[in-house]
């Protein structure tokens, strides 16, 4: 009996889990679509959208403001076609040092979105550029943002 308890527990906990997997507000990774890492200088991050410009993530969810930045931070690539209706642009850059980012997940729960970056460490202070990373995901279930910080962006704003 005593070697059958822990199992039974640990089953109930397994169904437990897996029934709350099937909530609406359980936590679920988004495809990301495009990804690209890269530098902005600091002299054009006023071309970040108002509200943003000093955050460690954010997001762009219009096709001008997506092309200002595109033309400074990949100005040697074609500007890519997204639709802004389907689709939004999350970017992520540290503001204290200059360290090499990419996003590696982004995770949805009940419309609040949790940007996953990895980033090298380094004591660099940040001067004349930044490195950022963008990536591309679909915006269906994206209501806002929160940054590391705890800070939330909401899309209507």
């Amino acid at each position: 009996l005593a070697l059958l308890l822990p199992f039974g527990c640990s089953r109930s906990s397994t169904r437990a889990a897996k029934q709350q997997s099937n909530l609406p507000s359980a936590q679920k990774e988004i495809e990301i679509l495009h990804a690209w890492q890269g530098d902005m200088p600091v002299a054009q991050l006023d071309r970040l959208p108002k509200g943003q410009r000093d955050l460690p993530v954010g997001f762009i969810d219009d096709a001008e403001t997506f092309m200002n930045i595109w033309a400074i931070f990949k100005p040697s690539e074609a500007l890519p076609d997204i639709d802004f209706k389907a689709h939004l642009v999350i970017f992520a850059r540290n503001t204290k040092f200059y360290n090499r980012i990419a996003i590696g997940q982004v995770k949805v729960r009940a419309g609040l979105a949790e940007v996953l970056a990895m980033e090298t460490m380094s004591a660099m202070p940040i001067e004349d550029k930044v490195a950022m990373s963008m990536v591309v995901v679909p915006r269906k279930d994206i209501k806002s943002i929160r940054t590391a910080d705890g800070l939330v962006h909401s899309l209507d704003e």
